[in-house]
């Protein structure tokens, strides 16, 4: 009988659905399950242990070998879309950014995706250092990705995945060593773990829990050591609490549409007045407002000078503000400046101030300009402002005592490098201004605030944040979230303001973190890992 008869044999099993259409049905499932797992990792949703499997499904698939374009288009169209999702806040701003910066930064992550297919076919019958070398190897390129997204094309490294984290400090404690990157390594290793385990067990023989994956123990083994250190650093930690003064945090919620209008700016100059005076009934010993608060700039229009230090002697506190600065005006040289400003109800303005070092392309200047000459900048006041070149901290008086204060302006609390310099620099607390109004009341203020939480506990400061319409709060050198600014009903998008005993931990005052004084140590041993893996990978299993 030849094979056609065979095959129309009515006895013969029809294929099963899944027989039929198993590698379309594989890759649709993947996509999906890499499109949520991604997305739910992230804040504002309070799942972050997802983070801990969200690569999964598509690295279990590389272990098939599935056709390199299916597998290609499948992971990279998953993450542009993921990615897409998560940054969906930027359309309050423009509609055409969030679909480029979404699939940018999925194309970029989806290449570590790529060498998961390369590199997972290659583990199965290998020796067990030659599967724990991949799988850590594999971990560290996710880092060394993460990492050029901090410097590369001026750098944008929105939500690493050790912000996913946020929440959970126990975990976190670990980048005070190594930086966020330690985390991220800690948390894409168990995924690759998850993934390898699956594998040994559902297509390595004999499959059972017997089947162990020394693997996904070696992976287990890291998350493990963030427990005791996580104990080791916060155990009995409010005994070493010693009190830094009350701060008052103002959100006078400006809406972005009336911001830069000059018809409005005696109303926004009412708003704030109001909400500075009301926080200063509770006598806190410093009052912060957000970034770019007046509608003109404090140093180089000496009328909203004057008015400032006015309301400053009227509220007979302390102030510290985000303004503008322009200096040499009316000159070839002028030159504008986003800064952090702080006046004193004796002495007004003071004359040195903090200038934002990193500047939002397109928002503050246009890069390329004698390129793109004719495209403006999204913040319409000024010509392109310029860089500040200094960390210098901006020292404030909190009951008689001088403590330098770090400022970061609008989305420099994202950069690590920039609050390691500052403390460097001298800054026993770091103070984060911004203004996430142009993206509404949406995930971006909670995205934007779960940074600052990694920043405390690399630098081993507390971080107190003030936005325009929130997250306002402050956060401990452990990453605690000690207080938030919000309404009865727990809203943080409210016009509020919100005073709070901040304290510090006395065996960190004057002292710096392991990461503070060695920096990006971590990013050379994970460069050597994956030089490694890759050494690894490319010997040939011996022959059975």
């Amino acid at each position: 009988m030849n094979k056609d008869s065979e095959s129309s044999d009515p006895y013969d099993p029809k294929p099963s659905l899944w027989e039929l259409h198993s590698t379309g049905l594989t890759a649709a499932a993947v996509f999906v399950a890499t499109v949520l797992l991604t997305v739910v990792s992230f804040p504002p949703f309070n799942v972050p242990e997802f983070a801990y499997a969200f690569a999964a499904p598509a690295v279990l698939w590389a272990y098939r070998r599935p056709a390199f374009k299916l597998f290609a288009w499948t992971v990279l169209g998953a993450n542009a879309v993921a990615w897409i999702v998560i940054l969906s806040w930027l359309h309050h701003v423009t509609w055409v950014g969030t679909a480029l910066l979404g699939s940018i930064v999925g194309l970029w992550i989806g290449v570590w995706y790529l060498a998961a297919w390369w590199l997972m076919p290659r583990l199965p019958g290998r020796g067990i250092l030659a599967r724990i070398t991949a799988v850590f190897g594999l971990a560290a390129l996710w880092v060394l990705i993460e990492w050029t997204r901090t410097w590369l094309l001026s750098g944008f490294p929105w939500l690493t995945l050790s912000v996913s984290q946020w929440q959970r400090v126990s975990i976190l404690q670990i980048a005070a060593y190594t930086g966020g990157a330690g985390v991220s390594f800690v948390l894409i290793a168990m995924n690759t773990a998850f993934a390898a385990y699956a594998h040994r067990l559902l297509f390595e023989g004999k499959p059972g829990l017997g089947r162990r994956s020394q693997e996904f123990f070696a992976c287990l083994f890291l998350l493990v050591v963030c427990v005791p250190l996580h104990v080791q650093e916060t155990f009995n930690r409010y005994r070493f609490t010693v009190p830094l003064g009350r701060i008052a945090m103002v959100q006078p919620y400006i809406p972005q549409s009336v911001k830069w209008d000059n018809s409005e700016a005696q109303s926004i100059l009412g708003i704030i007045e109001k909400s500075t005076l009301s926080a200063a009934r509770s006598r806190p010993d410093l009052v912060l407002l957000p970034e770019a608060t007046t509608p003109f700039a404090i140093k180089g229009d000496e009328q909203i000078r004057t008015w400032t230090e006015s309301l400053v002697k009227k509220a007979k506190v302390p102030v510290m503000l985000g303004s503008m600065a322009v200096e040499n005006a009316g000159s070839p040289s002028e030159a504008w400046y986003n800064g952090a400003f702080y006046v004193t109800p004796s002495s007004g303005l003071q004359p040195a101030y903090y200038a934002k070092r990193h500047l939002v392309p397109f928002g503050e200047f246009v890069p390329f300009r004698p390129i793109l000459g004719w495209l403006e900048k999204v913040v319409p006041v000024g010509g392109d402002f310029q860089p500040g070149l200094s960390p210098q901290p901006i020292v404030v008086s909190m009951k008689g005592r001088a403590v330098p204060f770090g400022p970061l302006i609008c989305y420099e609390d994202i950069f690590p490098q920039l609050a390691v310099e500052s403390v460097r620099a001298g800054a026993e607390v770091l103070v984060v201004l911004t203004n996430d109004a142009w993206y509404g009341e949406s995930a971006a203020a909670t995205q934007h605030a779960a940074h600052s939480v990694i920043r405390a506990i690399e630098t081993r400061r507390s971080v107190i944040r003030c936005g325009n319409n929130g997250w306002s709060g402050w956060i401990d050198e452990f990453g605690c979230i000690r207080a938030v600014v919000a309404d009865d009903d727990g809203r943080i998008f409210v016009r509020a303001n919100g005073t709070i005993e901040v304290t510090r931990d006395f065996r960190w005052v004057g002292k710096q973190s392991f990461y503070v004084m060695h920096g990006d140590w971590f990013i050379l041993v994970c460069l050597a890992l994956t030089a490694l893996a890759y050494a690894v990978a490319r010997v040939e299993r011996p022959k059975e």
